[in-house]
């Protein structure tokens, strides 16, 4: 990176965070540090809900999901916009009605202290965990650009978030979003941009897409119904409406952010206005991924896009083997620009033969690219066996770094950190108000001075901090980030979900019968997951209703038993 690159990057990081601190300046109480005193408008809610899951795995991760697999993950978020009406008609009047700090409340006013504590430790499991997979993924590209051990990248960023939210609270959190989320879709509308402007002068946008389509990457829909399937339109519409229910309805870092509202009506209109511009917002970033799998149909695409894992083999004993795999490769990049040029021409002319040909002719030399790629990926096992063989999440950032001109480059890396930041900042805040008013306040420390919680509140925010730079020194091993930290809120948000679900419907159920099914329905999952092959969408439903189904059958036993 250049000096300019530095200056736009730090002037964008270090913008974002003192403004939020300073817009935040005066949160005395526990109240304001974690709900922001009820003062946030509906435009913001909707900016800060959407900042939120918009981690910098969305933009690290998601265009080397689309450029490996193509477009079909955009159906995971299908379900989406049915769950917002959903959570606006049921979820939020409840919400603001009983005027709660954590939606974790309800339950034990619904059901009992246990049931309420059990959701919130599933909560904070999950939380958790994800918190450092997305303080991972801008700390995979700082130490792929300068080099940097990843450890210490993890302390460095994970440090600078920690200090901003500590001081700042809920109201630096919503602050620093709408500036976030103008500098994150500035910056990926300019990379789509220049994805297409570096395109051979004859191929424009509407080719690139046909040729994309051609080759397999623009698969948006698919229409088979099969529970192994992870990304089909029936796992997205049903799957993605649990996950979406349970995510925007019952996680703590999404409840914080719509809580913070002024009042009900700000709530829905932030929430719908999520529900409005997230499929199209990650269309629009798969799409990208696409795009850049186009253009390296005409530029020449590294054999691996982890330059850090390649440049061991360039100082290794196995370098005169890498070198020939290196001229193999080049040899297939020539073959896939002459093929795909001959694919462009006869979709223009609209000859089926020629595009038939030169089609097969492509996947032909992928698949021969594939081989070679895989001598590769050997060869860096036997030099190191520890090499991070998955480069999913480079591709985005390779392109970045190699094709992007300066000032353009580092504002694409202040995109990245922005996301992080912003989805970091909110995790921490919502970890911190469900440790402190689920468990702390309500179990251990029952009767204290406001200056004492709001003193807790910075400590608990600091800690999960220090918890997620810890979880992000194990998550090198985890491939595509945007498919793990789903994975990992499916493994949980179902159960959680079905939890409120019954306490939403079904008056009659008690909270030991909830507790029970609860506990069970989560072992049930944790199964299918070790030991099936059930897409992880399918936990987020089957988790709902197993808790369901379960809370009916010990509460019918119990009364049962006492007729009896």
């Amino acid at each position: 990176m250049s000096i300019l690159d530095w200056i736009v990057l730090l002037a964008s990081l270090l913008g974002i965070a003192g403004y939020g601190m300073y817009k935040s300046r005066g949160s005395k109480t526990m109240e304001s540090y974690l709900r922001g005193d009820h003062s946030i408008p509906w435009y913001m809610v909707g900016l800060s809900i959407m900042a939120t899951q918009a981690s910098a795995i969305t933009f690290l991760s998601a265009p080397g999901q689309a450029y490996t697999d193509g477009m079909r993950f955009v159906q995971y978020y299908l379900g989406l916009p049915i769950a917002m009406v959903v959570i606006c008609i049921f979820f939020l009047p409840i919400y603001h009605r009983l005027n709660i700090y954590t939606a974790y409340e309800y339950l034990e006013n619904r059901f009992d202290q246990k049931t309420r504590a059990l959701t919130s430790l599933l909560f904070l499991t999950q939380r958790g965990l994800a918190s450092g997979l997305t303080l991972y993924a801008p700390s995979l590209i700082l130490s792929a650009i300068l080099g940097w051990n990843i450890y210490y990248t993890n302390l460095f960023i994970g440090g600078f978030v920690i200090i901003y939210t500590v001081a700042g609270g809920s109201k630096a959190v919503s602050y620093t979003h709408l500036h976030q989320m103008s500098i994150i879709f500035i910056g990926m509308f300019l990379a789509g941009f220049m994805i297409v402007h570096l395109l051979p002068q004859d191929i424009g946008f509407t080719d690139a897409v046909k040729i994309g389509g051609k080759l397999g990457k623009m698969n948006l829909i698919d229409l088979k119904f099969d529970f192994n399937n992870k990304y089909n339109i029936w796992s997205g519409i049903i799957g993605g409406f649990f996950l979406a229910l349970a995510y925007f309805g019952t996680d703590q870092s999404q409840v914080s952010r719509h809580l913070s509202a002024k009042d009900l009506k700000q709530s829905r209109l932030g929430l719908l206005m999520n529900g409005f511009m997230k499929v199209p917002m990650q269309f629009f970033i798969f799409l990208i991924g696409v795009l850049l799998f186009v253009f390296y149909q005409f530029k020449p695409a590294p054999v691996f896009f982890n330059n850090t894992e390649t440049a061991k083999l360039e100082n290794s004993i196995y370098k005169t083997e890498w070198n020939v795999i290196e001229a193999q490769h080049a040899k297939f990049n020539d073959i896939k620009r002459e093929q795909t040029l001959l694919l462009n021409q006869g979709l223009k002319e609209g000859n089926e033969t020629t595009i038939a040909l030169s089609t097969a002719a492509i996947k032909k030399n992928e698949k021969e690219q594939f081989l070679n790629r895989e001598k590769a990926i050997g060869l860096m096992q036997k030099n190191d066996p520890k090499a991070e063989t998955n480069d999913t999440n480079y591709i985005f950032l390779r392109f970045v770094m190699d094709y992007l001109p300066h000032g353009l480059i580092g504002l694409l890396i202040a995109v990245i950190f922005a996301a992080s930041m912003q989805s970091k900042s909110a995790e921490l805040n919502a970890l911190a108000s469900s440790s402190i008013v689920d468990i702390y306040k309500r179990s251990f420390v029952k009767k204290a001075s406001e200056t004492h919680y709001l003193r807790a509140s910075k400590w608990a925010t600091a800690l999960w901090g220090v918890y997620a730079i810890g979880v992000a020194m194990f998550a090198s091993k985890l491939g595509s980030l945007i498919e793990a930290v789903n994975v990992l809120g499916s493994l949980f948000y179902g159960t959680i979900l079905g939890i409120f679900l019954v306490g939403f419907m079904f008056k009659r159920v008690t909270g030991s019968s909830s507790f029970y099914a609860a506990l069970i329905s989560e072992s049930i999952v944790l199964y299918m997951y070790f030991y099936t092959q059930v897409g992880f969408l399918w936990f987020n439903v089957f988790g709902s209703l197993m808790v369901i189904g379960f809370s009916f059958a010990i509460q019918m036993g119990k009364m049962l038993g006492k007729k009896q």
